[in-house]
């Protein structure tokens, strides 16, 4: 659709305008409401959460004799600084991918963990997850595919670090594992 342009006003309809409207005087400008002060901030979430503390702490949501102490795999390849596996371990990196062994037995989980780790560094991933479990379920011999992964990752070339997962990833019944690029 075209816009017409404006019409030009002509002295008459100037003239025929103020005619109509007749005379016209200023008002003066109304001062402006008075602004409240605004409020100091105040914390709430800040209060809430310290006012939740004691409550908390008389709960506690966890059994601390299920803490797992001892278990926690870990293992930096030489020559690299012991500030990446600290990194690694305070979950600095993020998990790309990962692969989960559960219901596997020992020859299919370690046929997986060299393909997982292969197609990984093939895709230029530099932090994947590896789910073992913890081995609840094994017999005397203890956990059997938490073995089989600290000792599979040990001895790859392509991993430069690798430690048992924070609670949220698995905890101790998984890895993160660092990767070559």
């Amino acid at each position: 659709m075209k816009r017409r342009p404006p019409t030009t006003i002509t002295e008459d309809d100037a003239r025929l305008f103020r005619e109509a409207i007749g005379e016209v005087r200023a008002f003066d400008p109304a001062p402006l409401p008075p602004v409240a002060p605004k409020p100091a901030p105040r914390p709430r979430m800040f209060e809430a959460d310290e006012a939740a503390v004691p409550g908390e702490l008389l709960e506690m949501a966890f059994d601390p004799a299920l803490m797992e102490v001892g278990e926690e795999l870990s293992f930096l390849h030489d020559g690299y600084p012991p500030k990446l596996l600290k990194q690694l371990k305070r979950g600095h990196f993020s998990v790309q991918d990962d692969l989960d062994l559960h219901q596997m037995n020992a020859a299919a989980a370690q046929a997986s963990i060299a393909d997982f780790l292969a197609e990984a560094r093939q895709n230029g991933l530099r932090c994947v997850r590896i789910v073992h479990g913890k081995g609840l379920r094994s017999k005397s011999a203890g956990p059997v595919l938490k073995s089989l992964t600290d000792r599979m990752l040990r001895r790859r070339d392509e991993v430069i670090a690798f430690a048992s997962a924070r609670p949220a990833l698995g905890g101790t019944g998984a890895v993160v594992v660092l990767l070559k690029r």
